[in-house]
């Protein structure tokens, strides 16, 4: 079958809302670690890893065989939110190696599968608890697409113009420049009761934003939108869909910060394995919700929860796993500073192991993904304008691969820069 007899269903029958495969229009067949193939056979390194759904790589062995084990054993596929053995397995894990080492107390809400499930199930929530409706979001953001969660998201290409309501948005921090502190804007808005802007039932962040650039907030500043939140009653949601899970070095990324969010919103990686599955984490004091108030079919897929607790068990049971991360996240960093003399005025940006380039403009951005494409390297671009170059590879690529698809960044970044100088002069 030719490539475009292989592709033309997708082009007759999908959706225009289809992404990822415009410019990575291969169709893919099979994934091991950190490594896709195509129908031809042909292999491509995976720093896109699921956007970052994919933390321990494709069809991780130890997750594949309980989750096999379980089907052939008849095990709940479908369980609502009824109790289940394998539910309760992962509570326990969940429990035991994350939770309590933390010292969080939190109550685990399973909602729908996805990261804005978790987002609206937050805020809605937090507007319960609290009897207030504003919420305050950050420029950059980004949070999903249903209209709760898209109300706080930035991105006016996600938003279409909808009629949404309900969220005051911020200016993140280093927004404004890197020496003005712009907690300090916020605090001085709440603090005035003529600003305009109505006390929160809820301050949401991401301590990175993954979709917005990869633009990181300081420990300090978090601390201090934390206690801005705390002293105007208001509940501090971190949103952790993309930089949780290990992705920015620690299980949270906001451990180390000296904060406690009141509600942290997780999906992504959380599975383990690409499954569906989201949750929130939510302080004790806090679940006031009435049975089935936050509702959904699938709050609760039982094969994620069966890959979810043996990635717990498999990977952060000791502290190996987070060394071997910052073991990767260093050598990335040196090889992107590298690249970043390549292109004038590109600049570094994320942690831990979702980090970029920015590399000016969106076209540049492109064109470097599309030369890494064609030899054999799948990244993808974030920010405001798509010019930020964003690894989200798995954090376990073994170090000779994760090398390889750094060298072939590396070289498409000289291609582009040479083809840029050519046709400047």
């Amino acid at each position: 079958m030719s490539t475009t007899d292989e592709r033309s269903v997708f082009l007759r029958r999908e959706s225009e809302a289809r992404s990822y495969c415009r410019r990575f229009d291969a169709v893919f067949a099979s994934a091991s670690g950190s490594v896709l193939r195509d129908t031809a056979g042909r292999e491509y390194i995976d720093f896109l890893a699921g956007c970052a759904a994919l933390n321990y790589g494709h069809n991780d062995p130890d997750m594949a065989a309980a989750l096999i084990a379980h089907i052939q054993g008849n095990g709940i596929a479908m369980g609502l939110d009824l109790h289940t053995d394998a539910k309760r397995a992962f509570l326990e894990t969940f429990e035991r190696d994350i939770l309590r080492p933390r010292g969080l107390s939190h109550r685990v809400q399973f909602t729908g599968p996805t990261g804005t499930n978790a987002v609206e199930a937050a805020m809605k929530l937090a507007r319960k608890v609290t009897g207030r409706h504003n919420v305050i979001a950050f420029t950059n953001g980004y949070h999903g697409v249903t209209l709760g969660a898209l109300a706080a998201t930035g991105s006016r290409y996600n938003r279409m113009g909808a009629p949404l309501s309900g969220v005051t948005r911020a200016p993140y921090d280093a927004y404004m420049g890197a020496h003005t502190d712009t907690a300090d804007l916020l605090e001085r808005m709440l603090d005035d009761p003529s600003s305009g802007v109505d006390l929160p039932a809820a301050i949401l962040l991401e301590t990175v934003q993954g979709e917005g650039g990869l633009n990181v907030a300081s420990a300090g500043w978090v601390a201090h939108v934390a206690t801005i939140a705390k002293r105007h009653g208001a509940l501090l949601i971190v949103d952790d869909v993309q930089a949780g899970c290990g992705r920015t070095g620690s299980f949270f990324s906001f451990e180390g910060m000296g904060v406690v969010p009141d509600l942290v919103a997780l999906s992504k990686s959380i599975s383990g394995f690409g499954l569906p599955m989201a949750l929130v984490l939510v302080k004790p004091e806090h679940d006031r919700w009435l049975p089935a108030e936050h509702n959904g079919t699938f709050r609760g897929n039982t094969h994620a929860f069966v890959t979810a607790r043996v990635a717990i068990e498999t990977y952060w049971r000791t502290p190996d796993f987070q060394a071997g991360t910052a073991l990767r996240a260093a050598l990335v960093t040196q090889r992107l500073e590298q690249m970043a003399r390549i292109i004038p005025g590109s600049v570094l940006k994320g942690r831990g192991m979702m980090q970029g380039l920015d590399v000016g403009t969106g076209e540049r951005a492109a064109r470097i993904c599309a030369e890494c494409f064609a030899h054999g390297l799948i990244v993808e671009t974030s920010g405001a304008h798509d010019q930020v170059v964003k690894i989200l590879a798995p954090l376990n690529t073994p170090l000779d691969l994760l090398t390889q698809g750094l060298d072939i960044l590396h070289a498409a970044t000289l291609a582009t820069a040479t083809t840029d100088l050519l046709t400047a002069a």
